[in-house]
């Protein structure tokens, strides 16, 4: 068994498919990243017909246990930081709240407790969007709730909430550019 490289990036993916294939590809471009994958990740990965196949470096870790034990590698320093894309409304709204009963919030609050930044690109960010669902593009309302949610999330410490994809790309580099730099 090969040695676990540490730190790691954590990436989870949710049940939105808002950039999901987008998001799904720039993993590929993170060395040493554990990838969590929610009940919901797995049926959207199937509408998709994407497979799991990244890069040896990479770990996946799917959400089959009650207490998410695959998150206990948060005090153990294995991550250096979260990043939850695309992120539902559902998980959006749960991390707001402080639930944690789902392998994505659980990796939010403990990054929380252990302080970690996280990125989070929410899905409902404006009242009107346009997002690619497995049979092309759709037009989204998201309701009031969830833009209320996506404003309180940004107000989270150490929490960075993007409103698009290449505000992730560029805020993944960003952080890139802080673990290479030692910070």
């Amino acid at each position: 068994m090969t040695q676990l490289h540490t730190p790691r990036w954590a990436w989870v993916l949710t049940g939105s498919g808002h950039f999901f294939v987008e998001c799904f590809e720039l993993i590929h471009s993170l060395d040493f990243c554990d990838v969590f994958v929610t009940r919901a990740a797995d049926e959207v990965l199937r509408m998709y017909g994407l497979k799991l196949d990244f890069p040896e470096t990479t770990r996946v870790l799917h959400d089959k246990t009650a207490s998410a034990v695959p998150v206990g590698g948060f005090y153990q320093g294995v991550y250096h930081s979260v990043v939850i894309a695309p992120a539902s409304s559902n998980t959006v709204a749960k991390c707001v709240a402080g639930i944690s009963d789902t392998i994505a919030t659980n990796v939010y609050a403990q990054a929380g407790k252990c302080r970690l930044p996280s990125i989070v690109f929410a899905c409902d960010t404006a009242p009107e969007l346009e997002t690619m669902a497995p049979h092309g593009m759709v037009k989204v309302y998201p309701r009031p709730i969830d833009l209320e949610n996506t404003a309180r999330l940004k107000t989270f410490e150490l929490t960075k909430v993007v409103e698009s994809f290449a505000d992730l790309k560029s805020t993944v580099e960003h952080r890139k550019g802080e673990i290479a730099g030692g910070g």
